[in-house]
């Protein structure tokens, strides 16, 4: 009798590790989301990994904007595109820098909304937000250490933003990256 008491303090013990693993990632993506909600710098500021987010940004935006040049006939028939698709990244990083902030990472997780390249400032929306504006989270791995919670809006059905939280110990959770990539 002593013997199955053991196996089965044993086994609650792995049930419990396996749960509280599993759900780790989804109680720090619903703090992210929640001091984003209300504004909580200082939450924000715990829950982000600021240099590893500003480099997944600039990332993003400058093959976003390399995108956007390669399509613009304009730019290929003079011969500058080469020039932009090398100053690019230069131009995304200082925007990057300057815009990654508590503030702006709330105002993203608010709205929904994929900051662009050009950003100099960036203020969240003001006024109410409408039914067409709604901003719907969906949440999931992409990997054991890699946990998204996309965003996107009702009236931008083919944007998201998918904000990318990774593991920092075995139960520990930080923002550290950004997907802007269309939806399949």
């Amino acid at each position: 009798m002593n013997q199955k008491l053991i196996i089965r303090l044993g086994g609650a013990a792995v049930a419990v590790f396996v749960l509280t693993y599993a759900a780790s990632p989804l109680l720090a993506a619903r703090s992210l989301v929640q001091a984003a909600r209300t504004g909580d710098e200082k939450a924000l500021e715990r829950q982000v990994d600021f240099p590893a987010f500003r480099a997944s940004l600039k990332d993003e935006l400058s093959e976003r904007m390399v995108a956007e040049m390669r399509k613009d006939s304009r730019l290929g028939d003079s011969g500058l595109s080469g020039l932009g698709m090398l100053l690019a990244p230069a131009l995304v990083g200082g925007a990057v820098d300057a815009f990654v902030t508590p503030q702006a990472i709330s105002a993203m997780v608010q709205e929904g909304k994929a900051p662009k390249p050009d950003l100099a400032k960036v203020e969240p929306e003001t006024g109410t937000r409408s039914e067409s504006k709604k901003v719907r989270q969906s949440w999931g791995y992409r990997d054991l250490d890699t946990f998204a919670v996309t965003l996107t809006r009702d009236d931008q059905p083919d944007e998201r933003v998918s904000l990318l939280m990774k593991r920092r110990n075995l139960f520990g959770w930080k923002l550290a990256g950004i997907d802007l990539s269309k939806p399949e």
